[in-house]
């Protein structure tokens, strides 16, 4: 998923103001909410708001994504009051509608509607979805505009009405990282950053900065080949975007292939395996950077697709396989690799705030489970290490089972394995704005993704 969106605008009529500034005429803020409500009931079912949007209009689909964001983003608080208004749960298709509803209502100062146009355009979504649930509708949606101040009482007194995540989520980061975790999940509440990767091999940060600004988009450069924009943007207005020049990625993201080539030494065509590479981002870096006899495993065939989409975008090759990294005798040539990426399949409890759906996707026993994979990968991919070479491993998550304890059991199985001290290994980087290896000393400093990062060696 790209970018988060702003929220769009509604116009005294009730048509909406998409957020792209086209000024192009917009659907009824109706249609809007209508498809949202379907969005988040399909969340709330198990489904990742992606592929959720994937059945989204394509004309709706920006203004969709942003409202889906703003409710996620209050889904907890909704959730309570819901609760308190109406005991009985309504249809889930209503229920869906009235949580969306009541998000959009909260008094925090972000909403983009007038309470009444909102209730309004609610009521004629209830009246197409259940005519007899429209008088429903209009009835909770008042009494929370009566009632506000008692509403938000009752809501505080739940860990998702005070904290917008699921208990489990708020205990384990409480266990974690006892002094950062109110940060923690306030962080996942805020807009990301857009964050640019400029592709040295066309061009520096210095000369991508001045393109941007020829084209009035200001932003600052963070880290070693990242730019971050001072106000998010398609990315068809970005210069060069069509043609290779800079790919969208988070600051934290960027640490992955400079950590892994840093101080190797790796001749020219060292065969290197990137083992869960799809979408591409850290794939794409690693050739941006070196030449390499790459092979980019996946065991998401499609998902596949779209590494193969970014290395023609960027005129970079190598060699893309769909395969499981827990089963290299599936796949692999018994030909050792000089340097390995295992970006491991993780809770992305580090990257909320870009996909807000997480919190409420995930269950407290998906940690175990995927803690268990991603040992079953590193023990599978150590062995087609060469001796005096190195595994990065990364997850884009900020529980400690998924980083420093899965590494620490690892060093305990493998005894050939040695963990290079920071900065080759920077640990945990939390998505907070102090995080001085992802910001660069900028200030104000935009804080990255979270992350982990361990760089293991072969003795």
């Amino acid at each position: 998923m790209g970018p988060a969106r702003r929220l769009v605008r509604v116009n005294p009529d009730g048509t909406a103001t998409p957020p792209d500034g086209t000024g192009k005429p917009a659907p009824p803020l109706s249609r809007l909410l209508g498809h949202t409500a379907d969005a988040i009931e399909a969340v709330r079912a198990g489904r990742s708001l992606t592929e959720a949007l994937a059945h989204c209009p394509s004309e709706l689909r920006p203004g969709v994504q942003s409202l889906s964001f703003h409710v996620l983003r209050r889904l907890g608080q909704a959730q309570a009051a819901r609760v308190w208004l109406a005991p009985k749960a309504p249809p889930k298709s209503i229920e869906a509608l009235l949580l969306c509803a009541l998000a959009l209502l909260w008094p925090d100062g972000d909403s983009p509607y007038a309470d009444h146009t909102l209730v309004d355009h609610a009521v004629t979504v209830a009246r197409q979805r259940l005519v007899a649930s429209s008088a429903f509708v209009n009835a909770v949606l008042r009494r929370f505009i009566r009632e506000r101040a008692a509403v938000l009482d009752v809501v505080q007194r739940t860990v998702p009405g005070r904290t917008n995540h699921p208990e489990w989520w708020v205990e384990r980061l409480q266990a974690d990282w006892p002094d950062h975790w109110q940060d923690l999940l306030a962080a996942n509440d805020r807009r990301p950053p857009m964050t640019l990767r400029v592709n040295t091999r066309r061009g520096t940060v210095a000369a991508y900065l001045q393109r941007l600004s020829d084209a009035g988009i200001p932003g600052r450069a963070v880290g070693e080949h990242g730019v971050v924009l001072n106000t998010p943007c398609p990315v068809g207005r970005l210069p060069g975007f069509a043609d290779g020049d800079v790919s969208v990625q988070d600051a934290a993201a960027q640490l992955a292939a400079p950590l892994l080539l840093a101080g190797t030494m790796l001749p020219p065509g060292a065969r290197v395996l990137d083992a869960c590479a799809a979408p591409g981002g850290k794939t794409a870096h690693l050739l941006e950077l070196a030449s390499l006899d790459l092979l980019a495993l996946d065991h998401d065939a499609k998902r596949l697709a779209r590494v193969d989409e970014a290395l023609q975008r960027l005129h970079l090759k190598a060699t893309t396989q769909a395969g499981d990294a827990s089963r290299p005798q599936s796949w692999w040539d018994g030909q050792p690799f000089d340097a390995i990426l295992l970006d491991a399949p993780c809770t992305a409890s580090g990257i909320v705030r870009r996909h807000p759906d997480v919190r409420w996707l995930r269950r407290a026993s998906d940690v175990p489970t995927l803690a268990a994979l991603q040992a079953k990968m590193l023990d599978a991919l150590w062995p087609l290490l060469k001796r005096g070479g190195r595994l990065l491993y990364c997850t884009c998550s900020v529980f400690k089972a998924e980083g420093a304890a899965q590494i620490d059991a690892f060093l305990q199985r493998q005894r050939d394995a040695c963990l290079l001290p920071a900065p080759s290994s920077p640990g945990h980087l939390l998505p907070l704005p102090d995080n001085e290896a992802v910001t660069a000393g900028l200030d104000p400093a935009p804080a990255g993704d979270g992350f982990f990062y361990a760089l293991l060696h072969k003795t």
